[in-house]
């Protein structure tokens, strides 16, 4: 007789099917409505991955730097297509997926943590009890059906992927730990390396994964060599140097092409830096500067509004609360979940420390910008909620008083979603608010380009405006930008096809761009260059379009 599937894998197989077609879907729904590029990021780290083979000196080097370089590298293959690449499906490619492996991780995470009733112990995969799967389905609904995120993971943004790795890293190590426990060291350690390689694919997509790797190990060691795990020591090592290695590698990149392993950190194009250049004299600091509970504030305001609106946010906080609660107090199996909170300590010292802004419409200066990142508290408040729930459920005493807390919970999340839809989600209003006048000044001028022969060289220092080739359907490679150099030649490069076109823009160029106070603005040769047409827009540097003169040309 044929066994019949256990209900754990018929329920894994339906959330990666709800997953997907909600993914689909707002997928298709975002395209339609052109919201694919509307995060300046998004169209930067797309653009960043085309310059690989698509610009006058291609090479892994156009990877640059600060931004660290797996989630270009995946989406390589999908913007080899101009279309894609025009469209932004390319760039949105990973992170549909990493979608859809998040939400799966997030129910495998609660399902592997949450202790099974004893005579379901002796199978793994076997039936859960009724609040054991109630809390994973609902901790994956929580996650998947949030509308920041529903956004989020149809663009380029790195945060989805980000947090598919984080997932899986932390469901392989509670897995390899779980596996040792049950007198199976060798599948363990096994689950070690894999652990191993979600937290390097976690250091090379954010900054964030250097502190969960760096978590990671150390609790490891104190299991593996302080606690009772001395069987998983093997796979320790492993782990250890699989997370060492994303830092080193990165710093060493950056130290043989930029002759400064920190240049991601304080060289000219890092946080700290444009914080500096962009200062105003006599304004006051942004929020959180050298202030720790301050940035802490505002990063935890930011992950409240995005998971709720207004004074809804107070009984998502209370459910988190409760549950890490419950976590550290009564239910010792569940600390592995503490990792989820490993963005609150990061977020604190970035805001704090490293010129990392983060600004939220409910507080000076009243705006938005990188509220997108309190998304990284998502998985915290949907599995620590999910736990409140299971605490509450395993204390009721009726199948009524159980059904109720059921139906409280998920109308609690189905209310507060809709009140997040009605409102705007605070991410996807983000994107709109600060790319409306970037985007208009890229269309202007993206409209004007499009006029002149498709063999035309461009000279122009692509910074925060490279979304107008990408609009008008430009290849890079006809562009010369600040990329076109030998990046180890500090601070100027004579060999530099960038330096020598801004030194005799006639010999390369046909056209040049340039915008109030960048490169091309203040160093380009401007006797070989004939001011075209100024265009100008509302909050934006003002741009200038130049004729470059030949030498047969009347001046």
């Amino acid at each position: 007789m044929k066994k019949r599937p256990s209900t754990s894998h018929s329920d894994l197989f339906l959330v990666a099917q709800l997953a997907a077609a909600v993914s689909i879907a707002s997928f298709f729904y975002y395209l339609r409505h052109g919201d694919l590029l509307l995060y300046g990021d998004a169209v930067a780290h797309i653009n960043i991955a085309r310059r690989v083979f698509d610009s006058q000196t291609p090479g892994p080097l156009q990877l640059g730097t600060v931004w660290l370089p797996l989630p270009h590298i995946l989406m390589l293959p999908f913007i080899v297509s101009r279309w894609m690449w025009q469209t932004g499906i390319g760039g949105a490619i990973p992170s549909l997926v990493a979608y859809l492996l998040s939400v799966i991780g997030i129910f495998l995470l609660v399902r592997d943590v949450f202790p099974r009733s004893p005579k379901n112990r002796e199978i793994s995969g076997t039936l859960l009890d009724g609040a054991e799967r109630f809390a994973a389905w609902f901790a994956a609904g929580t996650f998947a059906l949030n509308p920041n995120l529903i956004y989020l993971q149809t663009t380029a943004m790195t945060e989805p992927i980000y947090l598919a790795f984080f997932f899986w890293a932390v469901v392989f190590f509670v897995r390899a730990i779980r596996s040792c426990a049950n007198g199976d060291p060798k599948l363990g350690n096994s689950f070690l390396v894999r652990c191993g390689l979600c937290v390097l694919g976690a250091c090379m997509t954010r900054y964030d994964g250097w502190l969960l790797a760096a978590a990671i190990v150390a609790l490891l060691v104190s299991l593996a060599w302080i606690g009772n795990f001395a069987a998983l020591r093997p796979g320790a090592w492993k782990l250890a140097v699989l997370a060492a290695s994303a830092p080193l590698l990165w710093l060493g990149y950056n130290a043989a092409v930029y002759r400064n392993p920190l240049e991601f950190a304080n060289g000219p194009y890092s946080a700290k830096a444009i914080e500096q250049k962009t200062a105003v004299p006599g304004t006051p600091p942004r929020p959180g500067t050298n202030d720790l509970p301050v940035a802490f504030r505002y990063f935890f305001k930011s992950a409240e509004l995005n998971v709720a609106e207004g004074k809804w946010q107070i009984f998502w906080l209370g459910a988190l609360l409760l549950g890490t609660a419950t976590a550290l107090l009564f239910q010792r199996k569940f600390w592995p979940f503490l990792l989820l909170w490993m963005p609150v300590p990061f977020y604190m010292v970035s805001i704090a420390y490293s010129g990392v802004p983060l600004f939220v419409p409910v507080w000076w200066p009243f705006s938005r910008y990188n509220v997108r990142y309190g998304i990284e508290m998502l998985p915290a408040f949907a599995v620590f909620t999910a736990v409140a729930a299971y605490a509450l459920l395993r204390f009721a005493a009726s199948v009524r008083s159980k059904a109720i807390i059921i139906f409280v919970f998920f109308a609690f999340v189905a209310a507060t979603y809709v009140q997040v839809w009605r409102a705007g989600p605070v991410s996807y209003e983000e994107s709109v608010v600060n790319s409306s006048t970037r985007i208009a000044l890229e269309t202007r001028i993206a409209s004007e380009l499009e006029r002149l022969p498709s063999n035309t060289r461009y000279l122009m220092y692509l910074g925060d405006h490279v979304g107008l080739f990408q609009q008008a359907g430009i290849s890079l490679s006809q562009v010369i930008n600040e990329g076109n150099h030998r990046s180890w030649m500090i601070p100027y490069d004579p060999q530099g096809l960038w330096e020598r076109t801004l030194e005799h823009p006639a010999a390369y160029a046909d056209y040049a761009i340039a915008f109030d106070s960048d490169p091309v603005a203040s160093k380009a040769n401007k006797q070989e260059l004939m001011s075209l047409e100024i265009v100008r827009v509302s909050g934006q540097p003002q741009a200038t379009i130049y004729r470059v003169l030949k030498s047969n040309q009347p001046r």
